[in-house]
């Protein structure tokens, strides 16, 4: 009882850790916004994750424990993640922290019904009214959220939404393709695997995309060694940021989450970080002055009480034997 216990209680930890970790991309995201262009950004921060990734791969390989056909494995993921990281690394470009993440609920949408597609034992959870009720307030609160903006929207406002949404349907690609792809691999391997793909891809992105194909981001650092540590200020410091932004979100943040789902399962996990938006809403507030209104604050929490509906009547529905359990895949990586 002791250890299940002590499982459970750092189970806790480290979901709250990912629920922070993850909370802060958006907002590093739009800190990044008026001096790093996002194909930078994003080829940056996933080149450092892939070099922290890298070591357990280098460790497995040389003790002869990497999975056979682990990089074939993972190449359908990696092609979906590649695209959704870019609509996820551009959104906060386009529009504000909170507004970015309530429209990323959707996601659930997405990765219920393409499970119940490609996935014979879930497809009775289309019909089940959990999850018809559940798709009602993701899809209303969300759409209420963004049109009950003041002002209305403008183009770079709708852009950023479509963006969003568009990395969230390619999340559930994602998902949906480590489920399908990578059965029974070792989940931290496999998500290692995923990474060092997917870097290459983002790597490549910004040499063809980002300004002076990612080398802008030299100037920081050269700036920020050259002043020191003796006028530490995060603007004076934007490199040391994104490197940061890349150990806790995407080095970190998954770390947790995977150990998360071990202690409390996938669920319960998946419905922790659900919180994300309001973590994101409230932080944005302070950090960029974004604000919602009552009736947007409203409707978010409606999108997020439905995604936590759609996920209990999917594990209600389902509950596949521990043994049968896919590697995880994150709802909104990164």
């Amino acid at each position: 009882m002791g250890d299940t216990s002590h499982g459970r209680t750092l189970g806790i930890v480290t979901i709250l850790c990912t629920l922070l970790g993850w909370s802060s991309i958006p907002l590093f995201l739009r800190y990044f916004a008026k001096e790093i262009d996002p194909w930078t950004a994003n080829g940056w921060r996933y080149g450092i994750s892939a070099l922290i990734w890298l070591p357990p791969l280098l460790l497995a390989w040389g003790r002869r424990t990497l999975p056979k056909g682990v990089w074939s494995a993972a190449l359908w993921p990696s092609l979906w993640n590649i695209p959704a990281q870019v609509c996820f690394g551009l959104a906060p470009y386009y529009v504000e922290p909170g507004l970015m993440t309530f429209s990323l609920r959707v996601n659930i949408v997405f990765v219920t019904l393409g499970a119940a597609l490609l996935f014979a034992a879930e497809r009775r959870i289309i019909r089940a009214p959990g999850f018809l009720a559940g798709l009602v307030m993701v899809v209303g609160g969300a759409a209420a959220t963004v049109l009950l903006k003041p002002g209305g929207l403008g183009g770079g406002t709708l852009l950023g939404v479509v963006l969003a949404i568009g990395s969230g349907a390619l999340y559930a690609g994602y998902a949906l393709s480590v489920r399908r792809s990578m059965m029974g691999l070792n989940p931290l391997l496999a998500f290692a695997a995923v990474n060092q793909l997917t870097g290459l891809g983002l790597v490549a992105c910004m040499l063809l995309l980002g300004d002076r194909h990612g080398a802008h981001v030299l100037d920081l650092a050269r700036a920020e060694f050259a002043t020191g540590l003796s006028d530490w200020t995060p603007q004076a410091h934007k490199f040391s940021m994104l490197v940061l932004s890349a150990i806790i979100g995407i080095g970190l943040g998954h770390t947790f989450y995977f150990l998360s789902i071990a202690r409390l399962g996938l669920a319960t996990a998946s419905a922790v970080v659900q919180l994300q938006p309001i973590m994101v809403s409230v932080a944005s507030y302070f950090f960029f002055s974004e604000v919602l209104t009552p009736a947007q604050w409203v409707m978010g929490l409606v999108a997020v009480i439905g995604a936590g509906l759609i996920l209990w009547t999917q594990h209600r529905l389902t509950r596949p034997p521990p043994a049968a359990q896919a590697p995880p895949a994150p709802a909104n990586a990164g």
